[in-house]
């Protein structure tokens, strides 16, 4: 072969040699990147497959608190998961959102979501410590983790989180990633949100916080216990200064205005936990609103509950039950809080609540003595009878003779029940006024006889007694358990002219974005005649005047009451009323054990209702009981209950049905025989 041919061959085969190299790089390469796409976008779609769309971010509705209010709009209490107050960015200064942004992300206006510098940083920082000890998280970052993600610290977390920050970035202003972050962030002591970190720590809004404030509350995001000012006073300082360093760095403030405000004195609100004014009350709308709505409405929605309690007064009722209960401690030298007591006020006319004390310490006992505990009433339940029997046709002139009496009983013993009154005397024949006035048991008894437990059960039913009523004799000495707040309703009937209403603790309930979930109005019902009420009322002024009641005297206004105890002293009731408010009190200890000899209603009870009854009504104009149509007043005998025209001062004016008199009507009338079997 010619020698050039030759050459040309080895040229020619070199060359095509050097062309399938090139091709089989190039087709090395094509696959690669294929395969690196696939991958890729494998694991993008791995990644992603789970991200939620950032679309509802425009529609931000955070965890807020519910908050309860009093009958004055006064802040009571709140309920949240996450204590949460929401404020709009354009109400945040520029100083505040300037000390964040120096804090947490000075490059915030700049990047795309998620800073490549703060990542490889971070990376380099983990690698040398051979863990994940900084994150490099942008402002932007943090929303996403915080809205979407969880907070373990793994690299696939940290992709989800950039690829859900750059979208976010392309998605809002960042006005409004900048509004997200200052409302969702934790600030520590449980709280959410620069609003309510402003509030816990300064006691203002952020519309108010100054320099110095700012830069502190910036310095907590990163580790809100490590630099609380309440535990770590010197580990915030310089935290804070570290803030004002970034901040002067970043060109916000001046060097002037940074020493000043390292140098300012800050004035931080206590944060020790304060006693509940209003604990039993508040538990019990949250039962009502929970149980209704449900947990989520409650503690998410920032429901604006607002309800009948007067703050004032229910402060009064917590000084009152305490100061009383004291008192029964020292007389009988009890251990300082064993003795147990409940009080419960209520509008006469609407039936708004205005004050309820469920117990000594709610945070000891969560257990509400005012409306969930069933306890006799004792002589506390005997108006109630009384009203019944006026209603058959008696009159307060009415005589019954007061004497023994024996009753078949299959539960006792010798099968006999012989009722006693509690001075264990007896007074022949009395008008049924000084019976409820001296609340002489047997005389009581005797009425019932008369009516029957039956009419006398249902009744009380029809007043407001729901509490099942054992249906005996018993019935007269109040032996059945009852509730202080069905006391208090079936009491508002005889303080109401006979309108039955229904206690109501909550006046309207409005989500965030104003609308009314619902709104109560006073609901009152006609239950028994005006004219029969007022009888029983009418002498109960006279409990006050001259019987058990006489310790409230004092009070110096129109006031109808009665006293209730218990057998061996283990209850003691005072519910009273004036023509406005009416307030029921019970002591007792929770085992039913007796509180002491000679602790009766009109001393263990009545001294908490005078105490409460004097601050509430202070400076209020002293209201007469009116008197309804039908009424008419006559002069007569105390004691026979006959008419008279004497003035002497066993003589009284007592009232009674028009077109009615003084009757002779009655169990035992003079001169019969007595019957001791009944």
């Amino acid at each position: 072969m010619p020698f050039k041919r030759l050459k040309y061959y080895h040229e020619t085969e070199g060359e095509v040699k050097k062309l399938s190299r090139l091709f089989s790089l190039f087709a090395i390469s094509i696959v690669s990147i294929i395969l690196l796409s696939v991958v890729g976008l494998v694991l993008y779609y791995g990644v992603t497959i789970d991200l939620p769309t950032v679309e509802t971010l425009k529609d931000y509705r955070p965890s807020i608190a519910s908050r309860v209010y009093d009958d004055n709009d006064e802040l009571i209490d709140e309920f949240f998961l996450e204590d949460r107050k929401i404020v709009d960015i354009k109400d945040v200064p520029k100083v505040v959102q300037q000390a964040f942004i120096a804090s947490e992300d000075s490059r915030f206006y700049h990047h795309k979501g998620f800073d490549i510098k703060s990542i490889f940083r971070a990376m380099f920082k983990n690698i040398e410590a051979g863990t994940i000890v900084q994150g490099g998280s942008t402002i932007t970052q943090q929303v996403a983790k915080m809205m979407y993600l969880s907070p373990e610290k793994k690299y696939i977390r940290k992709l989800k989180e950039a690829i859900l920050a750059y979208k976010i970035d392309k998605y809002l202003a960042k006005e409004e990633i900048l509004n997200l972050y200052l409302n969702q962030i934790y600030l520590g002591h449980g709280t959410y949100g620069i609003e309510s970190a402003s509030m816990a720590y300064f006691g203002k809004s952020a519309k108010e916080l100054t320099l110095p404030e700012a830069a502190l509350l910036a310095g907590l995001p990163k580790a809100p216990s490590t630099y609380s000012p309440f535990l770590y006073f010197e580990r915030s300082k310089q935290r804070q200064l570290y803030v004002l360093n970034r901040m002067l760095e970043d060109g916000y403030i001046s060097q002037e205005e940074m020493q000043k405000a390292a140098d300012a004195t800050l004035e931080f609100r206590q944060m020790k936990e304060q006693k509940k004014v209003a604990a039993y009350f508040v538990e019990h709308v949250r039962r009502y609103v929970q149980e209704k709505y449900g947990g989520d409405v409650l503690y998410k929605e920032g429901l604006t509950i607002y309800t009948t309690l007067n703050l004032a007064a229910q402060k009064a009722a917590n000084d009152a039950v305490e100061a009383g209960l004291s008192e029964l401690e020292d007389r009988q030298k009890y251990e300082r809080g064993l003795v147990q007591g409940a009080l419960f006020c209520m509008d006469v006319k609407t039936g708004a609540i205005r004050a309820m004390v469920g117990g000594r310490d709610f945070s000891k006992s969560e257990f509400n003595r005012a409306t969930q505990s069933r306890r006799q009433p004792g002589s506390a339940f005997k108006p109630l009878i009384y009203t019944a029997a006026f209603d058959k046709g008696f009159n307060p002139s009415s005589i019954f003779v007061d004497s023994p009496i024996v009753i078949e009983d299959p539960t006792a013993e010798d099968g006999l029940w012989r009722p006693r009154n509690f001075d264990e005397k007896f007074l022949g024949p009395i008008t049924m006024r000084t019976a409820l006035v001296q609340s002489r048991n047997v005389v009581t008894v005797k009425i019932l006889q008369e009516i029957t437990p039956e009419y006398a059960a249902s009744y009380a039913a029809n007043m407001g007694i729901e509490s099942p009523i054992t249906k005996t004799l018993s019935m007269a000495l109040g032996s059945s358990g009852v509730t202080l707040q069905e006391m208090v309703r079936a009491y508002g009937v005889l303080a109401n002219g006979g309108k039955k209403v229904k206690p109501y603790f909550i006046k309207k309930i409005v989500d965030r974005t104003g609308n009314v979930f619902e709104e109560n109005k006073p609901e009152a019902e006609q239950v028994i005649d005006p004219r029969i009420a007022f009888m029983t009322q009418y002498i109960m002024r006279d409990v006050v005047e001259t019987g058990t009641g006489r310790r409230v005297k004092s009070i110096g206004r129109p006031v109808a009451a009665k006293t209730g105890t218990t057998n061996d002293y283990r209850d003691a009731w005072f519910i009273g009323f004036t023509p406005s408010l009416i307030t029921g009190v019970w002591v007792g200890f929770d085992q039913e054990i007796s509180l002491g000899k000679a602790e009766v209603g009109g001393r263990a009870a009545a001294p908490i209702w005078l105490y409460f009854m004097e601050k509430v009504l202070k400076g209020a104009p002293v209201e007469a009981f009116p008197t309804p149509e039908g009424i008419t007043f006559m002069r007569v005998d105390a004691n026979t209950g006959q008419l008279t025209t004497d003035t002497g001062a066993s003589t009284i004016y007592e009232c009674f049905l028009e077109g009615t008199r003084p009757s002779e009507r009655s169990g035992d009338l003079p001169g019969q025989k007595e019957d001791l079997f009944r």
